[in-house]
């Protein structure tokens, strides 16, 4: 199966003044179509920095990051931006509505970046999630749960090969994680959307097929 994301003994760290923190170390990950996989490990193990490298929001000190199997060591910003245009989606733990904007136009601001039109596959995200009554409500009028809605909504919308996730539902309540959880898994699979999830919660981890575990720099990978 071909692989949307793929690390090839990446390293980064962190200087702080003259002292240097390693954060990751010659990290060999492998991300394939469909997959998804939780990434667990203590605050400051540099989960975050993972998929800030992936997104290409940071860059590694060395090592080899492939995104849809091409090589991003001599991608320029326009790389970048494309790559992030139409095949990753976001989804973080702040949500990052746009509140100017109301629930549609939110949606549909991924597709506007790359002049997409609304689709039917956007009708049916906007069924599934529970957001067809608020499409015209402003972003901020609404509940933390329907705005991860949104906020998921957003990241699919445009397809993504790949999905990011900074603790998705670090913000909700048991019950309305758990529904968040198991709405963006069953969108994601439709979409055939690969999904890297940090999380420090066991059930949400629970939810994805793959548990990988970082902690002091190095990634455990655990069969389910």
């Amino acid at each position: 199966m071909a692989d949307v994301a793929k690390l090839n003994q990446v390293t980064k760290g962190f200087r702080d003044g003259e002292q240097y923190h390693q954060v990751l170390q010659a990290v060999d990950l492998q991300i394939n179509r469909g997959d998804t996989v939780a990434l667990t490990g203590p605050s400051g193990s540099g989960k975050s920095t993972l998929l800030n490298l992936i997104a290409g929001f940071e860059m590694p000190d060395s090592g080899e990051i492939l995104l849809n199997q091409a090589s991003t060591s001599h991608w320029q910003d326009k790389d970048w931006s494309h790559f992030r245009r139409h095949s990753l989606g976001v989804v973080f733990q702040q949500f990052n509505l746009l509140t100017p904007l109301n629930v549609k136009d939110n949606i549909a601001f991924p597709l506007s970046l790359t002049a997409q039109p609304w689709s039917a596959w956007c009708d049916y995200l906007v069924e599934k999630l529970g957001l067809l009554p608020l499409l015209h409500r402003q972003v901020e009028a609404l509940s933390g749960g329907q705005q991860q809605r949104v906020a998921i909504a957003r990241a699919l919308a445009h397809k993504p090969t790949l999905l990011l996730a900074d603790e998705p539902t670090g913000n909700l309540d048991d019950v309305s994680g758990k529904q968040v959880m198991a709405l963006l898994c069953e969108l994601a699979q439709e979409s055939q959307t690969s999904i890297l999830m940090v999380t420090h919660s066991e059930e949400c981890a629970a939810f994805m097929q793959k548990r990988w575990h970082l902690s002091q720099g190095t990634v455990a990978i655990y069969e389910k």
